[in-house]
């Protein structure tokens, strides 16, 4: 069963991974962005009040894929609501109905670039058409263009950060992962998800790849009964509103 002790220790795991993958800039918690929210703050809040409840953030990266139609469905019965990093080329513009469902049931759409590429690797014009072309895409189906976005990898710096103030975008880390990409095994990934929870978490997931989506039940069912609330990346953060630029990690 997940504890404190286990999501500060997932926490710690993950600040080290990203640290050593390129990401040592400064970055705001989620309780402190609250914590730092001014009086007249318009951040909304969802099915609870963050600064008192335990809340916790399901997002999920690099889709949408043949399986999302499926998650959207668990999500539905669950009602939960998840924070979705769409990519864009393969993804968004080869299953428009599905981010237009996305949006549509409440869940939160968002950005993880148009091709996946590491976007310290790149130049900065090279950057800003890997955000915006997604922008422009999401936008095309929903009607409204994303407020964040994940870097690949979790690598950002300056220029990556100022591109993204730019574009209006807040860049979303996290704090637990399953790595997915290396396991089908659902209950392996549900297992290391249940490990690393904490608090104010941000859990990482992909529903492109074969074990994930199975693992889903699970991991929602054993977290509410351990107390935790679902929430989406911005009413985890409310009553602030993420900020253009700024990097948020648990």
């Amino acid at each position: 069963m997940p504890s404190s002790t286990m999501g500060l220790t997932g926490a710690l795991v993950t600040a080290l991974t990203l640290t050593l993958s390129g990401c040592s800039m400064d970055t705001t918690a989620p309780g402190s962005a609250r914590g730092e929210a001014a009086s007249d703050a318009k951040g909304s809040f969802g099915p609870a009040d963050c600064r008192k409840a335990k809340c916790i953030a399901l997002t999920f990266d690099a889709g949408p894929g043949k399986d999302t139609p499926r998650l959207l469905d668990i999500l539905k019965e669950k009602k939960v609501h998840a924070t979705f990093f769409l990519l864009g080329k393969h993804h968004v513009v080869k299953y428009p109905e599905v981010v237009r469902r996305i949006a549509d049931e409440g869940h939160e759409v968002a950005n993880h670039t148009w091709t996946h590429k590491v976007l310290t690797d790149q130049k900065p014009d090279a950057i800003r058409a890997e955000l915006e072309k997604t922008q422009l895409a999401i936008e095309k189906i929903t009607g409204k263009q994303p407020t964040l976005m994940r870097p690949p990898q979790g690598r950002t710096d300056d220029t990556v950060s100022d591109i993204s103030k730019d574009l209006g975008l807040s860049q979303v880390l996290w704090s637990a992962t399953a790595k997915d990409y290396s396991t089908n095994d659902s209950a392996l990934i549900e297992k290391r998800i249940l490990d690393q929870a904490g608090k104010d978490g941000i859990i990482l997931l992909h529903d492109i790849y074969k074990g994930t989506v199975p693992a889903v039940p699970g991991i929602i069912d054993a977290l509410q009964k351990d107390g935790y609330t679902f929430v989406t990346v911005p009413e985890l953060m409310a009553p602030a509103v993420p900020e253009p630029g700024t990097i948020y990690r648990p």
